[in-house]
């Protein structure tokens, strides 16, 4: 390469003195480690990105091991649904309105406005942010499993990938965002810092959940009986396969090691994939224990919970993601902990509400989204802050306190992030969702959800491994289809075919 460059250099000074060559010399070869430097983070974008899809396939195996054997097909093709209505929805207008034009200006913007129908000054870093809003996306997919149709399962995944989600990321991870600490003049002096998307992808996807399955309402069975009358005991409906489960947490962990590539190589890098690591085992460990002394209390009999350890471990993940490269490894694990009982006190939150999630997605994303956000203002370390983003003014609220300060701006920067992103999805996402539901596109009617989804919609039969399926509600059903269906509201917990076929316990 050096020979190239001296040949090249001295093919263009020809007639020149020795300053000019060494002129020639050395800007040729500070260009050359400029492109080197842009292919290794083109690269890194692509390997991370790569990761971060693949979670794609740990969301799917949790999903399908959390639902019932007869709607195991349906969720599997919305976890797909998922990543193909993000890809056209983030090129065509996704990429646009979430960095669009990020590198041409310097004002604060509250929306993209450029590169509709591009990927933008890189490719790679298109690939990249494109697999983060997939994974916004996928978060739904559990919380409304076996009751959502499936062409409002399409839009929701094409408006979430291509308007909701790219406005919170250009607020937080655009040069131009509002609370971004990319920002040249940031809020407060700091803007907020969402290191990998506790808040962007995970508090987004799971109070998009939460709205969802409030408007959708919850499974037949669920809370009510078939008078539409509350259980005393909310009935268990446990999915078929915990091994499928497990084996979807395993391959969410590793690919959040993907997270560590969303800075750089070297310390930032090293320190991010540790504190990832130790929230993770932290969550697991806190919610499985914790659960354990609580029923032994309640029951007189302790129980190991696999689904709790898996749940803590997720929720540790969650709360991480914003703070894996500003917070040492002591915080981590406080973290990690903390995120264990939120998981359990927000799970059982929901029950109490009669609020359906089948997968548990809202405690897990959206309040641990939230807490990996307050977490980061409270344990920025001003070394890692240093090290990660080149400032350290304005640190996390225990630091400050030691410096003898009660500098809280950070912390105020994360909670406005927050509120910003509850608020931002409520006035986008209601709207959407009851006008789905309003148009009769939003729930499955009853028979559908009787014999499950799988035969509703993917011309399945009972004899395909469903035995918990009768014969006699198939054919109620082939009945019903064979005349005009009629309209169904979302949350009604009984209607004529309901009451017809059987009752929720039979199930």
């Amino acid at each position: 390469m050096k020979g190239e460059i001296y040949g090249a250099c001295q093919a263009e000074t020809a007639g020149g003195n020795d300053t000019d060559l060494l002129s020639c010399i050395s800007d040729r070869m500070e260009q050359k480690h400029i492109d080197r430097d842009a292919d290794l983070t083109s690269f890194l974008f692509v390997v991370a990105g790569a990761m971060v899809f693949f979670m794609q396939s740990g969301f799917a195996m949790v999903c399908a091991g959390a639902v019932r054997l007869k709607n195991v097909q349906n969720s599997m093709l919305k976890n797909l649904l998922d990543a193909c209505g993000a890809a056209v929805a983030f090129y065509l207008v996704g990429n646009a309105f979430a960095f669009g034009g990020q590198f041409e200006r310097s004002d604060t913007t509250f929306i993209g406005t450029t590169e509709f129908a591009s990927i933008g000054p890189s490719a790679g870093f298109w690939f990249f942010e494109y697999a983060f809003s997939a994974t916004s996306v996928t978060i739904v997919a559990g919380t409304l499993a076996e009751r959502c149709q499936m062409i409002a399962y399409l839009c929701y995944s094409v408006v979430l990938a291509g308007f909701i989600y790219p406005v919170v990321a250009h607020a937080l991870w655009s040069n131009n965002g509002f609370i971004s600490n990319f920002n040249a003049d940031p809020l407060f002096g700091t803007g907020a810092i969402d290191f990998a998307g506790s808040g962007v992808v995970h508090l987004t996807g799971g109070i998009t959940a939460l709205f969802a399955t409030l408007i959708l309402g919850p499974r037949r069975g669920r809370f009510y009986d078939a008078e539409g009358e509350p259980l005393a005991t909310p009935k268990p409906m446990p999915g078929h396969s915990i091994a499928l489960q497990l084996l979807g947490t395993m391959i969410l962990w590793f690919g959040w090691s993907a997270l560590v590539l969303s800075g750089d190589v070297g310390h930032i890098a090293a320190n991010a994939g540790v504190s990832t690591s130790l929230a993770a085992a932290s969550g697991g460990i806190s919610a499985l224990f914790t659960n354990l002394v609580i029923e032994e209390r309640r029951t007189g009999e302790p129980h190991f919970s696999l689904v709790m350890a898996m749940n803590g471990a997720l929720s540790g993940l969650v709360a991480i993601t914003a703070n894996c490269a500003v917070v040492a490894p002591w915080a981590a694990i406080v973290i990690g902990v903390v995120s264990g009982w939120v998981y359990m006190w927000s799970s059982a939150w929901l029950i109490r509400k009669r609020i359906d999630d089948a997968v548990d997605a809202i405690p897990v994303h959206m309040f641990n989204g939230i807490w990996g956000l307050v977490a980061t203002g409270l344990f920025a370390s001003p070394d890692h802050l240093d090290l990660t983003y080149g400032v350290s003014k304005h640190v996390g609220v225990v630091y400050s306190w030691a410096r003898g300060s009660s500098d809280a701006r950070l912390l105020a920067c994360q909670v406005l992030a927050a509120l910003f992103i509850i608020g931002w999805t409520m006035f986008t996402v209601f709207p959407f969702f009851i006008w789905l539901n309003y148009k009769g596109w939003l729930r499955s009617d009853s028979l559908e959800e009787l014999v499950g989804l799988d035969i509703s919609y993917h011309g399945g039969s009972a004899s395909n491994g469903h035995s918990e399926i009768k014969k006699e509600y198939v054919e109620a059903y082939r009945r019903h289809k064979s005349s005009d269906r009629p309209t169904v509201t979302a949350g009604t917990e009984s209607d004529e075919m309901w009451h017809d076929a059987a009752e929720p316990e039979t199930l």
